[in-house]
């Protein structure tokens, strides 16, 4: 049998950074992560798209633990979208396996880093063996109270502010909401970050890699507030650095909220 090596199409050359991370800054609480570029780094090695989602997969399990080790308490991974199902049914297969593998691999070193899994989307139109997986790593990492790692799974933005809106619908219907009690805390409870602490429920900071620049659906109640970042690197090559990087933008950041800081007469 004769063996080819074909090289890397586009090989990746790590972006440079004006920013430097500061270990003492501020971290962000809750950083978002858009993962895309599996598909696009396994073309780039002549490889299965399938052989790219795998190694994102691994890619995960670096990033939760270097997060939890920089001190965030929420890690919210955009995993699976309401619109991947559009794709191949071959490769949303193998997304569905994805997690039955990951969980039972991982969930052993999530207990020991004190991580507790938790997952946001429409899970009951996942296929069975995925939502079994879910919750046995939901109920497995219940007693953690160190890091809640996030899966946005089969989840989509619009669709959760929809839900939202349904739900409060009915409880006004039903006498058990009053409309002019409707604010921001009440439409956050309603919405799929909802089991996170207040001050916890909106990421800081909001990472997407690949170089496409979009938020895809992607919390668009929650993002109000939140620095983007975007990067080209893939997510199969997003490691340790490139999420420091990511912080050390975000800490060079002038965070306002609309308003103005002391030091400035700026309008």
């Amino acid at each position: 049998m004769v063996l080819r090596f074909f090289p890397q199409k586009e090989k990746y050359t790590p972006e440079e950074s004006d920013f430097v991370f500061d270990p003492e800054g501020a971290i962000p609480k809750h950083i978002a992560i858009i993962m895309d570029g599996n598909g696009r780094w396994a073309q780039n090695r002549r490889l299965p798209r399938i052989a790219g989602h795998k190694e994102g997969m691994e890619t995960v399990k670096k990033i939760t633990k270097e997060a939890n080790r920089l001190g965030v308490k929420v890690l919210t991974l955009y995993a699976f979208s309401t619109e991947n199902w559009k794709r191949p049914d071959d490769e949303v297969k193998f997304l569905m396996q994805l997690p039955v593998d990951f969980f039972d691999t991982f969930v052993p070193e999530l207990i020991e880093e004190n991580v507790q899994v938790h997952v946001m989307g429409y899970e009951e139109y996942l296929p069975s063996h995925t939502q079994d997986a879910v919750k046995r790593a939901i109920e497995q990492t219940a007693d953690n109270d160190g890091l809640v790692l996030n899966f946005a799974l089969n989840y989509g933005s619009r669709a959760e502010i929809i839900s939202a809106m349904k739900q409060m619908a009915q409880e006004v219907k039903d006498d058990q909401l009053a409309i002019d009690a409707i604010d921001d805390t009440v439409m956050g409870d309603h919405l799929m970050t909802g089991f996170l602490p207040y001050e916890l429920r909106d990421p800081e900071l909001v990472v997407r890699t690949s170089g496409e620049e979009r938020i895809s659906n992607f919390l668009l109640w929650q993002l109000a507030y939140s620095e983007l970042y975007f990067t080209k690197a893939l997510w199969p090559d997003f490691d340790g650095d490139h999420l420091e990087t990511a912080i050390a933008s975000f800490q060079n950041r002038n965070r306002r909220f609309g308003g103005l800081n002391k030091d400035t007469s700026a309008t």
